[in-house]
């Protein structure tokens, strides 16, 4: 099976499970295991922000930003395709009581100025803005700089915090060549996941201030993520900062020749196609289209009503050309079946 669901199915190499068996450990709630404190310092030096904190997941890392921030009374300005809005259960208002308020963007992306029209302040009977939300990147699609850095100028002006869902930054960054480290200088947080292309079992960073990080440790014990002797864990992550960030151009190389031969067929509109990930549509019910290719041993979801493609470490390039080779193949009348 050519499994292109997700890169959060990727499964760790035989080298980041030796690395996670030689692991050294200790009790990360008493700060003292040392290859945590290691894979935090990592992250420090890459994201070039003060503090660095495991979580457990990318959701744990978007939601404790507006824990802190936001909260009842207060709203975030997001895009309303953002995770925290459609893929998180609602947790940001649930357990932050922090209201998401959805800006007009172009697939994600939002103009400053769209932004600055949506901040509110103080009034009895409204939320008050708080807070601002950026998603790097974005259904695959690449954040633009300008953008981002126009935002962050925004939330100065009205002194706003600005929180960065970079759970797949590092494929913007091999992509346009921008080091996460920039790109996080657009933001007063900001997250990253381990488990997506990256190749690793679990783990998200969250990394801003010290006074931040410091606010985030007691968060995250609020939400259960007190963990022991997860050094286990955190070696994966050493190991994938360290050997998988340069090998995503795999992931966005074979996701081009994906999208171009669908672009091929005739009955596949590619709408979206960019670093690892693919969104397209058709005039046939998607899930038969789904079903059609499983039975030839290609694995994708919908999303939205959409066909999703996305590649990740568990594609070889003989993967790949066999999956074009499939979709080259595939007949309309195999659809109806």
């Amino acid at each position: 099976m050519y499994d292109f669901r997700s890169d959060t199915f990727t499964q760790p190499s035989e080298e980041m499970r030796k690395a996670m068996y030689r692991a050294e450990t200790g009790d990360d709630v008493y700060g003292e295991d040392p290859t945590v404190q290691r894979l935090q310092r990592l992250a420090e030096e890459i994201t070039g922000k003060e503090e660095s904190l495991v979580v457990s997941s990318g959701c744990m890392g978007n939601l404790i930003p507006h824990m802190i921030k936001g909260g009842r009374g207060k709203e975030v300005l997001c895009a309303a395709e953002s995770h925290i809005v459609r893929h998180e259960i609602g947790a940001v208002v649930s357990l932050s009581g922090t209201l998401p308020v959805t800006v007009p963007s172009d697939n994600g992306i939002m103009k400053p100025e769209d932004v600055e029209k949506n901040v509110h302040g103080y009034a009895y009977d409204m939320s008050e803005t708080a807070m601002i939300e950026t998603e790097n990147t974005t259904s695959g699609l690449i954040y633009p700089m300008e953008n981002l850095a126009g935002i962050k100028s925004v939330a100065e002006r009205h002194g706003l915090w600005v929180h960065l869902d970079g759970a797949r930054i590092f494929n913007a960054s091999v992509e346009t060549g921008v080091s996460v480290e920039e790109y996080a200088s657009t933001a007063d947080d900001i997250t990253f996941c381990l488990s997506k292309g990256l190749g690793c079992p679990a783990f998200s960073v969250l990394s801003s201030t010290h006074d931040f990080i410091r606010e985030a440790k007691r968060c995250r014990k609020i939400l259960g993520g007190g963990m022991r002797q997860v050094g286990i864990l955190a070696a994966a992550g050493i190991y994938a900062l360290e050997h998988n960030i340069a090998r995503l151009r795999d992931d966005h190389e074979h996701r081009k020749a994906i999208s171009d031969a669908l672009e091929a067929t005739g009955w596949a509109d590619v709408r979206i196609s960019s670093t690892n990930m693919i969104f397209f549509t058709a005039s046939y019910p998607m899930q038969s289209i789904i079903e059609a290719f499983r039975r030839k041993g290609v694995l994708f979801l919908e999303d939205g009503g959409m066909g999703r493609i996305v590649t990740s470490l568990n594609n070889t390039d003989d993967d790949t050309e066999a999956t074009v080779r499939i979709i080259r193949e595939m007949r309309p009348a195999e659809f109806c079946i």
